[in-house]
């Protein structure tokens, strides 16, 4: 007990005596932090953007064209697919998809989002979170992503004017704002719903398309009556419908263009931000050590252990990265509250604690060599007496 007290009264009271020092590696320590937070909200907003319409989706298993490599715009799947998928034996409830793009020409500034068509309570429509859900048939209604609402001012109860390219012309369409859903971005922009019938006559559709009154599917999402049999229904459904291949929502996720090369960038830079964290820290506090070598060295002299050296140390590091962390967390969340919707920063609360205990980790971690340095220190070398 002794130890430690001593160790702390020796770490704190030169922590102290040198503050100006040391909350300049602070300082230092918290834009790192700063810098690792913000690539990891900055990696969970563009894999949000990305995946969060299919990982919000109520269904287990994605259904798609036959080798279309589980990528959904390469599906195209015919209506009585979706039929024949919901006879299958284990199959709750099964929602074509249709995906295509478009862009709102009735707001300030023109605003692309991703048009999405679904069956009213069906899985591929998401829940509604204010107003109503769209009735079917060519409704001319729709229901819009809280990020729409958000970039564009709509609310529920606007019409909204949208532009498509058909053929080699634009055409313009009114759709009445009847319902609002949040957490829907898709392939990184805001999304809005329409009925399967009013999707196929406003799409943009090219010159052969037009001719063509069969809307296809490019996914169908299926509910499982059980969803611990999803092994087995997965197996099933290529056996019992032609010319299909089925993925779960985590292999659908995946196989999103770009998606996991996106992934593994942003985690690249997260680790090489935390190695040069461990180089700075590591390389001030060697430093540190060697400018009080002969006052370590009378330490010894005057009788203290190898342990209250090496704890001192320790507790210093630990100290003085703490709180960087802490103002460099602070930072973060004051930078994060004027940040416009159209960033896509998202602080995730799992994965920024896992970042914040790594930042506290490579402070020792850094300052390993130092301590070392230090317990090995002979007073009589140090006080060249020998």
């Amino acid at each position: 007990m002794r130890t430690i007290q001593l160790a702390f009264y020796l770490s704190f009271k030169e922590i102290w005596r040198n503050r100006g020092r040391f909350f300049l590696v602070s300082l230092v320590i918290a834009l790192i932090t700063l810098l690792v937070l913000f690539i990891a909200a900055l990696g969970e907003g563009l894999a949000n953007g990305n995946r969060q319409y299919i990982s919000n989706l109520d269904a287990q298993l994605i259904v798609f064209l036959d080798k279309s490599d589980y990528i959904i715009s390469a599906s195209r799947l015919e209506p009585v697919t979706v039929r024949a998928i919901r006879r299958v034996d284990g199959v709750d409830a099964a929602g074509p998809i249709y995906t295509s793009t478009t862009e709102i020409v009735s707001t300030a500034s023109p605003l692309k989002v991703s048009l999405l068509a679904a069956d009213a309570n069906q899985p591929g429509m998401p829940a509604i979170t204010s107003g109503r859900a769209f009735r079917g048939g060519d409704s001319r209604e729709t229901v819009i992503d809280r990020n729409v609402a958000l970039r564009s001012g709509v609310r529920v109860g606007d019409e909204i004017r949208i532009r498509s390219v058909q053929g080699t012309e634009d055409h313009f369409f009114n759709l009445r704002v009847v319902g609002l859903t949040d957490g829907q971005s898709y392939l990184f922009q805001p999304t809005i719903f329409v009925a399967p019938s009013t999707w196929e006559h406003i799409r943009p559709q090219s010159a052969a398309e037009l001719n063509d009154d069969t809307p296809l599917v490019n996914i169908v999402a299926v509910r499982l009556s059980d969803p611990g049999a999803i092994d087995s229904v997965r197996a099933l459904l290529p056996a019992r419908v032609a010319n299909i291949e089925v993925a779960d929502v985590t292999t659908t996720i995946n196989n999103i263009p770009g998606y996991s090369a996106q992934q593994v960038t942003v985690q690249t830079q997260a680790f090489f931000t935390l190695l040069i964290g461990i180089l700075v820290i590591g390389g001030f506090f060697q430093i540190q050590v060697l400018q009080k070598v002969p006052q370590i060295g009378v330490l010894k002299a005057i009788g203290s252990s190898n342990g209250v050296v090496g704890a001192a140390s320790v507790l210093q590091i630990v100290t003085v990265t703490a709180i960087g962390v802490g103002i460099g967390g602070g930072l973060t969340y004051l930078f994060s509250l004027g940040f416009p919707p159209t960033i896509p920063i998202v602080f995730n609360g799992t994965r920024s604690m896992l970042a914040v205990l790594a930042l506290l980790l490579i402070g020792p971690l850094g300052g390993l060599v130092s301590v070392i340095y230090a317990v090995r220190i002979e007073p009589l070398k140090a006080l060249r007496l020998q």
